[in-house]
């Protein structure tokens, strides 16, 4: 949760990131056409809307990817102070996912795919890192920190265990003998290897620290607790081949948050673990962009019952529409972190600014794949006039307000793209499960799921 609060805290209004541009001299080339959503396809059928929201928003990562390290920028449009060149780890990470569906739906070659893929574990294999652990951003020219907040100017392990999903993800699917693929998988392996989860355990705690920085050390102190976006970095740390942590880091760090365990009934259904009314939705999917929720069970809970009823309240309180704002309902719903007409905010039922986040609803197709189809259509047919651009969907929108985000982040872009994936194939699904080393850290930890091999 640290990503999206600090972000909160930190944000102000958006600025735009086009500059005003000279005039051009006579004779200059004819600037290409600017994107006009009113000229997108209609009538659609419903695989063809899929196909085209997930090949346009996958244009976030192809398109506009650093021209030199090709990793995912933190935003399309300019903001906290910082230019072009702030990268980001995890959205990377969600990126090279969309980069496989890509690959996959042939919108990209096999080779484009792994081209770009070696493009970016090159950049990373000379990057700053932090016991193996990578910062937050990056600067995308040299690899350098850039400090995320005050004393966040070192490793952060949430965003290197979405980088690392991505990753592993890439290095499941490019099995083959080229030496683009075999150099990534090989690289991919050795940086793998060298992350030290357990160093974040600051000398032998039970429980994993988000932050450790060169500079001041564990002072940030910030203890990764559930229930929250952060699963995937305690599989992982028990995942890890060399640096792993025990079960009890597990059990007596993430398992005793103070908003861990729920039980309670919101809108008729009960939540099993997390805030009340569930908190923003990405709760339920950056964890879940490569960890199969589908029959994945533990000692506490079922996560596909826990995050399709995440999904549930979340909906049926944007139907419910206590707060009587234009534009909720049942073809208009989804809150979680993303821009608004504020700043950054952590959307939700607890936290409602009449901002809907089109990344919440599509990025829940596989929960709740109904009322994420009827949001979609809603969004494109009804309101893309505002909200449809060059990359997919705008991050956010007030009806209410009569605002329309004009900005995208990475982490919003790449749910989207992987989610729907899963929905129609489970591709990532099946790349991250079938990973010797997550089936490993997963039945250390005590899961069971119908991909873990006996």
């Amino acid at each position: 949760m640290k990503h999206r609060f600090l972000l909160v805290l930190l944000a102000l209004l958006p600025v735009l990131a086009d500059a005003q541009q000279k005039s051009a001299p006579k004779k200059a080339p004819a600037a290409s056409p600017k994107f006009d959503p009113k000229q997108r396809p209609r009538n659609l059928s419903d695989e063809q809307l899929l196909d085209l929201v997930q090949r346009q928003t996958f244009r976030y990562f192809w398109d506009f990817g650093h021209p030199v390290s090709g990793m995912a920028r933190e935003r399309s449009n300019r903001s906290f102070d910082y230019g072009d060149e702030v990268v980001t780890t995890g959205g990377t990470g969600f990126g090279l996912m969309a980069i496989l569906v890509a690959a996959e739906r042939k919108w990209i070659t096999r080779e484009q795919a792994a081209e770009r893929t070696l493009k970016i574990v090159n950049f990373l294999w000379k990057a700053d890192m932090y016991h193996g652990v990578f910062p937050h951003w990056m600067d995308g020219a040299t690899g350098k920190t850039i400090r995320f907040s005050l004393k966040d100017d070192g490793g952060d392990l949430v965003e290197t265990a979405f980088l690392y999903e991505g990753l592993i993800c890439a290095r499941q699917y490019f099995t083959g003998n080229t030496p683009a693929e075999s150099q990534l998988r090989n690289k991919i392996l050795w940086m793998w290897e060298n992350v030290e989860w357990s160093w974040h355990t600051q000398g032998g705690q039970n429980v994993l620290y988000w932050h450790w920085s060169p500079n001041n050390g564990w002072s940030m102190n910030h203890q990764i607790h559930g229930w929250n976006e952060c699963l995937i970095t305690y599989v992982l740390a028990a995942a890890s081949p060399k640096y792993a942590i025990d079960k009890k880091v597990y059990d007596q760090g993430w398992a005793t948050g103070s908003y861990f365990r729920n039980g309670k009934q919101f809108y008729n259904t009960t939540l099993p673990l997390g805030f009340d009314l569930g908190g923003p939705l990405f709760f339920s999917h950056y964890s879940f962009l490569g960890l199969d929720p589908r029959g994945l069970k533990d000692q506490y809970a079922d996560y596909w019952q826990q995050n399709q009823a995440h999904t549930r309240i979340n909906y049926a309180y944007c139907v419910d529409n206590p707060k009587k704002f234009k534009g909720y309902g049942p073809d208009c719903w989804g809150l979680t972190a993303s821009d608004s007409y504020q700043g950054y905010a952590a959307h939700s039922p607890t936290e409602d600014l009449s901002v809907i986040s089109p990344t919440a609803a599509l990025s829940a197709m596989p929960y709740a794949p109904k009322e994420s189809m009827a949001a979609l259509k809603h969004f494109y047919n009804d309101l893309g006039d505002n909200i449809w651009s060059e990359y997919g969907f705008v991050d956010g929108f007030s009806e209410q307000q009569n605002w329309y985000a004009k900005s995208h982040l990475a982490i919003d872009q790449g749910p989207i793209v992987a989610m729907i994936e899963n929905h129609r194939t489970g591709l990532l699904w099946k790349l991250f499960m079938s990973s010797p080393d997550v089936q490993r850290g997963l039945t250390k930890l005590g899961f069971e799921s119908p991909q873990l091999k006996k």
